[in-house]
């Protein structure tokens, strides 16, 4: 061990400047033995600095191959303290697991590590499971630190001075080189004349020892005398302190005293302040008048004085004043008197509107105008201020206020409302009594109970009835139109008064079940009302608006109703004129009791609008044949073009179309079916003749509107026609030239039957001149005689020119097509014969312009 500690000093840690202290023999535990030494060493320099290197050896030769700072190493784990063992842990980066060579290695080393992390690291390292041979090595350890000698060594190493000094003491000793005996008994007499010297000091310093002893005693006794000094000035300082604090407290109660006064002085100040009301408010008050804008505003002061005076904010106690409680008596007082006074001044006012009856009835030429009450709004705003006051002073009697304005108002707008929606419903069916029309009865069908009523069967149009239909729609809509613009200036100016009048903005809707009760209450007065026709109607985005308001959807619904019973297609023209008026006023402010209103009047002209779709689909689906009537374009066809193209004329440019496309898909797959069908029932017509007209009829009908939702329903209404129109050029062409179609017809299954094309002729029953024979049977005058039968034919089961012509030319193309195949088969089965057919493709086109121009219609 110590040859092979000396070659590492001198190979490894020699020229780091380093000194070796500890070395032990390891491998890695539960793995193959390769041997390395761990060693342990300190630098020459200071600071010390300790590092732990791992060397191997490779071929004789010792390489490091692992160092750490001892710094880093965070505990030492002996494994047991009890039992010799070679297995130790070090815990650096990660736990090293290293077995040593024997244990008393291990133990040589771990002694080491201990010494070093006492001397240099001061216990930084954390040791576990060490034997405690190792803790008596670390008191040898702390014992040589403290005599200044290293343990193991037998010397400490000089200081700096100390090596200076003995190089001086050697310097001026001539012998100290030459003779070391000489200059060590030197040294000895030397020491010896010192601690002479040093006894001789101490016997001197006896006395001096003794003078000091008696000056401590002097001192003593005058402390004595300071201390009984200071005892008398403390019991001076006592009584000093007793007179001072009397005088403190009796400066305390004063100044308590002083600040209690003027707490009193605020009190009494504030609430002097706080509960004095003006004369010329109490005067006011009690005899102002409230007929002029002036002494309102007058009043209106008074009252809001009153209101602050009133709600002062007192303490419990403040309250057991009779001073104040005489004060909030007198406001109480005043607050009431005012309250009833200018309750009654404003029901006379409003009573006073609502007994007004307004314009004499109206005669049958008179216009729809619905009066307006901007003067009685205008002479009520003055009072906001006033009503503002009442509603925080007292909600009881402002809602009172709110019930009697919606009575009376309420019952005055809906007489109005009634005579102009009574001259509304003689417009549109031309007389008052609306009942001979079934007024009640369309009332009752406005209702979500019986909207799914069915509708009465219609009947199909006649020229009379169309020029009626057109006469009424046009009134209709006039109608439509006329009221809701009546409407619209009369809902959104009453809204803006009630919600200045009645402070809405700031109400968050308190009395909401009050506008409720009150509405529907006047709802069950309407003569043969529902209670369940009035559901939707408490959807009206403001209660309070509809308690004056409330007569206005119900007279718009009859009118509705009324209008939907006399025109079918009247919910048109309910969906274009509420939609506009939708647009225009969605962003108006006050209009939302008008928007809700027209909304639901939407909602009911939707749905009529699918009764109407309704009653469409199921005639469209129960249609009948005409016994008497020649049968073309079926009339249901007629009476679904004639929807679409009102539909489309008006509701031109109105959003939201999706119902409308609906609709229009579910009518035309109906009709589509009902074609197929009764074509199927008919007998005087070809199948053919009847689906092709009347696809032929839809098609140019969509292609003309342009409607982008029926694009798809106009390309299978295309597909439709040609393929009928495709079989009925087939059936009734045929084979116009039979005889030769049926020779070329041979000679066609001859090809088949494997005989050459130019062979064909060798054929006796197909020879040339069988050919001849055949050919000659079919001069030109006959093919023209031909097809004038076929279109003479044709003309008495078409109805539509347009569609003749279409027919006539199909079959011509179709006839040209089987000449050329004709001619071909010519050409190849019998080449050279010079034989071919005695009219030519101009002579054929000539045939067919000739029939159409002689032909009459």
């Amino acid at each position: 061990m110590t040859s092979i500690r000396n070659l590492l000093q001198r190979e490894i840690f020699t020229p780091k400047e380093e000194r070796l202290l500890g070395i032990v023999h390891v491998w890695k535990g539960g793995k193959k033995k390769k041997n390395s030494i761990l060693c342990a060493a300190v630098t020459s320099e200071l600071p010390v600095q300790i590092s732990l290197v791992k060397v191997k050896s490779d071929r004789g030769q010792y390489k490091q191959s692992a160092c750490w700072a001892m710094e880093d190493l965070m505990l030492v784990d002996g494994k047991d303290a009890v039992k010799d063992t070679a297995e130790f842990d070090f815990h650096l980066d990660k736990v090293y697991k290293w077995v040593a060579s024997s244990p008393s290695e291990k133990i040589a080393f771990m002694t080491c590590m201990w010494k070093l992390n006492q001397r240099y690291l001061q216990n930084k390292v954390k040791f576990i499971n060490i034997s405690p041979d190792i803790l008596q090595e670390t008191q040898v350890l702390e014992a040589e630190v403290g005599t200044g000698e290293p343990a193991g060594e037998g010397y400490q190493q000089l200081t700096v001075k100390e090596a200076a000094d003995i190089e001086l003491l050697m310097e001026r000793s001539e012998l100290a080189v030459s003779d070391a005996q000489v200059f060590a008994q030197t040294l000895s007499t030397d020491l010896q004349v010192l601690d002479k010297a040093n006894i001789m000091a101490i016997m001197e310093s006896e006395k001096q020892v003794s003078q000091l002893v008696q000056l401590i005693d002097e001192g003593l006794m005058e402390v004595l005398c300071l201390e009984n000094t200071l005892r008398v000035h403390d019991e001076l300082l006592r009584s000093v302190k007793e007179q001072m604090d009397s005088i403190h407290k009796s400066n305390y109660w004063l100044q308590v005293i002083d600040n209690n006064q003027k707490k009193l002085q605020r009190e009494v100040t504030y609430l002097a302040d706080s509960l004095t009301l003006n004369d010329e408010h109490v005067w006011a008050l009690n005899y102002g008048s409230l007929d002029t804008t002036e002494h309102v505003e007058a009043c209106s002061i008074a009252a809001q004085a009153l209101s602050r005076c009133a709600n002062t904010s007192l303490a419990p106690e403040h309250r057991k004043l009779q001073g104040v409680a005489e004060q909030l008596i007198k406001f109480e007082s005043l607050r009431q008197n005012f309250e009833k006074r200018f309750v009654s001044h404003l029901n006379k006012i409003i009573v006073l509107q609502g007994m007004d009856q307004g314009a004499a009835p109206h005669e049958d030429g008179a216009d729809l105008v619905l009066p307006q009450h901007t003067a009685f709004h205008q002479q009520l705003l003055p009072y906001v201020s006033l009503m503002g006051w009442l509603r925080n002073s007292n909600p009881v009697i402002f809602n009172e206020l709110y019930k009697v304005y919606a009575d009376n108002l309420g019952k005055l707008y809906e007489k109005q409302m009634k005579d102009v929606f009574d001259l509304a419903r003689f417009k549109v069916c031309g007389f008052k009594d609306s009942k001979r029309l079934g007024f009640q009865d369309s009332l009752d069908r406005a209702t979500p109970s019986s909207s799914n009523l069915p509708r009465p069967r219609l009947r199909f149009s006649t020229t009379d009835r169309t020029e009626v239909d057109m006469a009424r729609r046009v009134v209709v809509d006039k109608v439509l139109e006329l009221v809701l613009t009546e409407l619209e200036p009369v809902c959104i100016s009453e809204q803006e008064f009630l919600t200045s009048f009645f402070w809405l903005e700031e109400e968050e809707n308190k009395q909401n079940l009050f506008a409720e009760t009150t509405f529907n209450k006047r709802c069950s007065e309407a003569p043969g009302s529902d209670k369940s026709m009035y559901d939707e109607l408490e959807e009206v985005s403001d209660p309070w608006v509809s308690g004056v308001l409330g007569s206005v959807e119900l007279e718009l619904r009859s009118l509705v109703s009324l209008c939907d019973k006399v025109y079918l297609f009247s919910c048109l023209y309910v969906l274009k004129r509420t939609s506009q008026h939708l647009a225009i006023n969605q962003n108006t402010p006050c209009a939302s009791f008008l928007n809700a209103v027209l909304n639901h009047t939407l909602q009911l002209g939707k749905r009529n609008f699918q009764q109407c779709i309704e009653v469409l689909y199921q005639e469209i689906e129960n249609a009948k044949l005409p016994k008497k009537v020649k049968i073309g374009i079926l009339p249901f066809v007629t009476r679904l073009k004639d929807f679409v193209t009102l539909a489309e004329n008006v509701l031109e440019n109105t959003e939201g179309r999706g119902d409308v496309d609906k609709a229009y898909n579910k009518l035309f797959y109906a009709a589509f079916n009902s074609i197929e069908n009764m074509a199927l029932q008919t007998l005087k017509m070809p199948l053919n003749v009847v689906m092709m007209v009347n696809f032929h009829h839809i098609y140019t009908f969509l292609l003309e509107m342009k409607v982008p939702s029926l694009e798809t329903t106009r390309k299978e209404a295309k597909e439709k026609y040609s393929q009928h129109l495709e079989l009925f050029v087939t059936t009734y062409l045929g084979l116009p030239l039979e005889k030769l179609n049926e020779f070329f017809d041979g000679v066609k299954a001859c090809v088949a039957h494997g005989i050459k094309e130019e062979e064909v002729h060798f054929q006796l029953a197909y020879s040339k001149q069988e050919l001849r024979k055949v050919i000659e049977k079919y001069p030109g005058r006959e093919v023209r005689k031909a097809l004038e039968m076929l279109y003479r034919k044709i003309n008495r089961q078409l109805s539509e020119e347009n569609l003749l012509q279409v027919v006539w030319k199909a079959m011509q193309e179709d006839f040209i097509r089987q000449y050329h195949v004709i001619e071909e088969l010519i050409e190849r089965c019998y080449p050279g014969s010079g034989i071919s057919l005695e009219f030519t493709v101009e002579d054929l086109l000539q045939y067919f312009s000739a029939v159409t121009c002689c032909s009459p219609r």
